[in-house]
């Protein structure tokens, strides 16, 4: 008995809940009801659309590319991040991406109660859709960007060094493919950055991350 006790509190100990990811999840929630308030009218402005024509007029040769990258956003990516985290006895992190999973799939239907929003290939004239990306369907929030921007956040805290940046590389590698492919506007990546931050920073107060001198499995 008082090995077990011994043993929760050395876990305890290795742990921290970081004020930064209070403020990230209340920055990203301010930044997602910006973009809501500006998307709820269904519109693209002039000034969106000019932003999303300069990713979505880049060469048609970069297809191949933003089509792979984007399947970093596909659902099974946060089971599979989880699997592999339990492989690595990494058994908080796996609980962190099996919570990031879920809760996108709830919020963001919360979210089109109050956004309704076309994509790209029916409100945005000469929108260039790539990919087999499908041009119906509701566009705000991208639910892509929503999971790799949340996994990423609470994968960061287990890297180290130089590395800890992988995560977030990849997830702005997945917004840009979104917009690449004509599958999302801009508000719409930029609110499912800001819902997925405000995601993974809740996850990472409710689990715990490791604190940066600990390199134990926690």
């Amino acid at each position: 008995m008082a090995a077990t006790t011994q043993e929760t509190a050395r876990v305890a100990a290795a742990l921290e809940r970081r004020i930064a990811d209070g403020s990230a999840a209340l920055a990203g929630l301010c930044v997602l009801c910006a973009c809501g308030l500006i998307a709820r009218d269904g519109d693209v402005g002039p000034l969106e659309a000019g932003a999303f024509r300069l990713v979505n007029d880049l060469p048609d040769a970069l297809t191949p590319v933003m089509s792979g990258a984007q399947f970093l956003g596909v659902l099974a990516v946060g089971p599979a991040v989880a699997v592999g985290s339990l492989a690595l006895r990494r058994y908080r992190l796996a609980l962190a991406a099996v919570c990031v999973t879920a809760i996108k799939l709830v919020s963001e239907r919360v979210v089109w109660e109050f956004v309704v929003r076309s994509r790209p290939g029916t409100s945005i004239v000469d929108a260039v859709v790539r990919g087999g990306t499908p041009v119906g369907g509701q566009s705000f929030v991208s639910g892509h960007v929503v999971l790799s921007t949340g996994l990423a956040w609470v994968v960061a805290p287990y890297l180290h060094g130089r590395w800890r940046l992988i995560p977030a590389v990849l997830a702005a590698l997945v917004a840009v493919a979104r917009l690449y492919l004509g599958a999302h506007a801009p508000l719409d990546v930029l609110g499912g950055i800001g819902l997925g931050v405000a995601i993974g920073g809740a996850v990472n107060l409710l689990v715990g991350v490791p604190r940066r001198s600990e390199d134990a499995p926690s």
